[in-house]
């Protein structure tokens, strides 16, 4: 069976709920009416019932009959019959009365041949065990066409109410399911090449503005994912393409005819350079590519930070002194970590570091050990970073320098991207902060991983 629509419930729904209501209503009004009927019915036997006490207490008197009759007479629905203590009939009033009528005492409701009669029966003498009883019967057929009536009414009240609301509430659900309609068309819209479509959120129902919110937040980060993995896919490209050039121009000419086995071995070095630099990149990109799928699993070792940054200062030692920067370390931590993983990303800071410290700057190494965790600060004097690149820095292949240094590892633009996949493993952030003068690396780290 094909699902309704969100429309057709709720019309379906509201169209459910005024017919129990007025179903509730109506069955409460009849009830009301037909006990109204019976008060009433019940108020004008216990006065006939009076009067013809009065008219029979001397039974023996003449007149008592002509007395009778004239207590009758006005009310044309009423009938009366006496019966003797022993049962027997002694008086009926009409030809016409039932001929079983109900024992008991007190009213009742009976029905003659499509006769509908209120029946109230009582002693003539209240004090006198063998006393004959009275039967007042009154005609109440008119009432009972009119409960009738009145219910036939109410059942068409409700069909009818319930049709009118159906047709309402589905104008109703359609009028205010069309911002959904909206929220449907743009999301069918919505493809790897146009992300650009927003959702109004200003025209939104309260209700539906957080969704649109977030809606749009989505189409904002899923735009950017494709514009980052668009950019992404040609700078590999781009990088790619100069070493495979150089391997090919270099191959071609160096068949082009015989040559000593000297240019050989040499062209043979030239070519393993470059694919030893390509597979680093190949090696890095999936490195990324782990670290993106949540595979990258660090080992709990116990680590001195200090001692850490102390053997890799060593290591980069000789290349400052060349450039003439002066490495120095501050403070001391100490933390669970992978050993080799942290090891890359320091590394990794302390290059991009030097590479850009001007001569006779500094690079510095702080390590804050807090309540919580550790701090851990790699930052190097020279020119500073422009704010709006700040964001940017982490991006795979992005370089400050718009001077693309093809061919070398150095300058992939990846190292920063892998240092933040690192720190990402070990649960902790990683920003960079320019100003002053000094460019600012800050890593904060927990203490268990």
């Amino acid at each position: 069976m094909p699902r309704l629509s969100l429309s057709s419930r709720l019309a379906l729904l509201f169209a459910a709920c005024t017919a129990v209501v007025s179903l509730f209503a109506g069955v409460l009004f009849s009830r009301a009416s037909e006990a109204h009927f019976v008060e009433l019915d019940q108020q004008l036997l216990d006065s006939k019932l009076i009067g013809v006490r009065r008219a029979l207490h001397d039974i023996q008197s003449r007149d008592s009959e002509v007395k009778l009759a004239d207590e009758l007479s006005p009310q044309a629905d009423l009938s009366l019959r006496i019966t003797g203590s022993d049962g027997r009939r002694w008086y009926d009033s009409s030809a016409s009365l039932p001929d079983l009528l109900p024992q008991k005492p007190g009213l009742s409701t009976i029905n003659d041949h499509g006769t509908d009669y209120r029946v109230l029966n009582a002693p003539l003498f209240d004090d006198k065990p063998d006393s004959p009883q009275l039967t007042l019967l009154l005609d109440i057929t008119h009432h009972q066409h009119f409960l009738q009536r009145m219910q036939h009414l109410i059942w068409m009240t409700v069909g009818l109410s319930a049709l009118a609301t159906a047709l309402l509430g589905a104008w109703a659900a359609r009028s205010g399911l069309r911002p959904l309609r909206r929220m449907s068309t743009i999301a069918s819209g919505v493809s790897a090449h146009s992300l650009n479509a927003r959702l109004p959120e200003e025209s939104m129902p309260s209700e539906l503005a957080e969704m649109a919110h977030s809606f749009n937040e989505m189409l904002g980060r899923l735009d950017d994912a494709f514009q980052r993995l668009s950019a992404f896919s040609a700078d590999i490209a781009h990088e790619l393409r100069t070493p495979l050039s150089n391997l090919l121009t270099h191959t071609q000419v160096t068949l082009t005819r015989p040559r000593p086995i000297e240019d050989y071995r040499e062209a043979l070095h030239s070519n393993l350079e470059e694919l030893q630099w390509m597979a680093q990149l190949v090696n890095d990109m999936l490195y990324l590519a782990k670290a993106d799928h949540g595979l990258l699993m660090p080992k709990r070792e116990a680590l001195d930070l200090a001692a850490e940054a102390d053997v890799l200062l060593e290591f980069f030692a000789p290349l400052a002194e060349d450039v003439r920067v002066t490495l120095n370390r501050e403070g001391h931590g100490h933390m669970m970590g992978d050993r080799n993983m942290l090891r890359r990303a320091l590394s990794n800071l302390l290059d991009n570091a030097l590479r850009f410290t001007p001569a006779d700057g500094e690079v510095r190494v702080k390590i804050i050990d807090q309540p919580k965790g550790l701090s851990l600060t790699v930052e190097n004097s020279g020119d500073g970073i422009s704010k709006d690149l700040l964001p940017r820095l982490f991006d795979r292949f992005y370089r400050v320098d718009p001077a693309r240094h093809e061919g070398s590892s150095e300058h992939a633009g990846l190292g920063l991207a892998i240092t933040q996949s690192i720190v990402n493993a070990h649960g902790g952030t990683i920003h960079c902060e320019s100003e002053n003068g000094w460019t600012r690396f800050v890593i904060e780290l927990p203490k268990e991983v």
